[in-house]
C-alpha cells in the first residue's frame, strides 16, 4: 500500500492505543515517521513499512494543492 503521507494528517491504525485511541498525528516524516496519539499525546515513531502495515485509513487534513 503506497500512501502519501504528509505532515498534520490524522491516521487510523488497525488495533487500538491502551489509552483506547485509534487516531494518530503524523507529526515527523522521514525515514521514520514519527505519530503522535490524538488522547494521550502519546509520541511513537515508527519505520515507513511498519506504519503502512498497521494503517487503516488516511484523513487529510491540510487544504488540496
Amino acid at each position: 500500500m503506497e500512501e502519501n503521507l504528509r505532515l498534520g494528517d490524522t491516521v487510523h491504525l488497525k488495533k487500538v492505543h491502551p489509552c483506547g485511541g485509534f487516531e494518530w498525528e503524523i507529526v515527523r516524516i522521514g525515514a521514520d515517521i514519527k505519530i503522535k496519539c490524538m488522547i494521550c499525546n502519546r509520541l511513537v515513531m515508527l519505520s515507513r513499512s511498519d506504519l503502512e502495515k498497521r494503517l487503516k485509513t488516511v484523513t487529510c487534513n491540510h487544504p488540496s494543492v
